[in-house]
């Protein structure tokens, strides 16, 4: 293939637009199998991702544009993109789709095909929105991960108020547009009645409500904040560590990757792993296994992550003992 119709496809890849190759592209992709990659997210930021989803492969004996090609679909956050994006790799069509970025990318891929297998990575529990039929025994065309991050609400907000003790007021950023989100509402004010403390609601799906919402914390006196799990909110994670900084908000988040940006604390499971299991899941799928004898795979192990840089510049001290409880602590 000459370097322009690589350069092209590449680019067409990246942004997640359809396209119609042309014939020559096509039929040389057509020698090998075919991944398509479904992400709510978006490419930036989610290249490290991607290495960890390449290194799956690898370990299974697949080189992407070697043995193996991989079609790119991004959201970036916006998720109504999704299903449209789904039915274009379905038509192209790949032989397993890869959904990566929480449960609405998950969705939109099982609602666009009952037949090609589906590797999925939500945030809840596959068997209540209707991935799978159990755990042990998926059933159908799709197996993955549940990687429990929206159900973890209600820890972040107990590590959260053992940092910040003193807050009158907890906010909760939330993506109401979310499939979890009414859960991790549910969650979050069963802990906060548990703690005697209120919580703020703050609902945000632009990037305008993200503006506005720390604008309405700014007005509190004092006040903590937890970013609710949701790709939406990764798509705009340099925007939040550095509004949260700016505003001198004490916010915890569910990934690594915010703490290492520059935000105070963490507490998740590590997310690259979980792409490089999802790349050897797609692999095993490629090589003949049937998604219905797939176990759905839980983590067994959650990073809470510190910064104390990030604490000092919010006058911050850190307990002692919630820094020897961490995974890392970040100077």
């Amino acid at each position: 293939m000459s370097n322009r119709v690589s350069s092209r496809r590449e680019f067409i890849s990246l942004v997640g637009g359809a396209a119609v190759w042309p014939v020559a592209a096509r039929a040389q992709q057509s020698a090998m199998p075919v991944i398509g990659f479904l992400s709510s997210r978006s490419p930036a930021g989610s290249d490290y991702l991607v290495v960890a989803f390449r290194t799956g492969l690898a370990e299974a004996g697949y080189s992407e544009n070697h043995n193996v090609a991989v079609e790119y679909r991004w959201a970036g956050g916006r998720y109504e993109q999704l299903p449209a994006l789904a039915l274009d790799l379905v038509r192209w069509p790949v032989s397993v789709i890869v959904s990566a970025g929480g449960t609405p990318a998950a969705l939109a891929a099982k609602k666009a095909t009952a037949n090609i297998p589906i590797v999925f990575s939500v945030g809840g529990d596959p068997v209540e929105i209707g991935l799978v039929e159990s755990f042990g025994r998926p059933g159908g065309n799709a197996t993955g991960f549940s990687i429990l991050t929206t159900t973890l609400e209600a820890k972040r907000l107990a590590l959260l108020r053992e940092l910040v003790p003193g807050a009158d007021t907890l906010n909760l950023l939330l993506n109401m547009e979310n499939p979890p989100a009414k859960t991790q509402l549910r969650d979050v004010e069963a802990a906060a009645r548990a703690f005697n403390v209120s919580v703020q609601v703050l609902p945000a799906d632009t990037d305008e409500e993200i503006d506005a919402a720390f604008v309405k914390m700014a007005e509190q006196p004092k006040s903590a904040l937890l970013v609710g799990a949701d790709p939406f909110f990764d798509t705009r994670r340099d925007k939040l560590v550095t509004l949260a900084a700016r505003y001198a908000i004490p916010t915890m988040y569910q990934f690594r990757e915010y703490t290492a940006a520059g935000g105070l604390i963490s507490y998740g499971i590590n997310l690259p792993d979980v792409y490089r299991q999802a790349g050897g899941y797609a692999a095993r799928i490629l090589k003949g296994a049937k998604p219905a004898d797939l176990p759905v795979v839980q983590p067994s192990k959650f990073e809470l992550v510190i910064n104390l840089n990030a604490a000092r510049a919010l006058g911050l001290s850190v307990p002692l003992t919630l820094q020897a409880s961490a995974d890392e602590v970040i100077e």
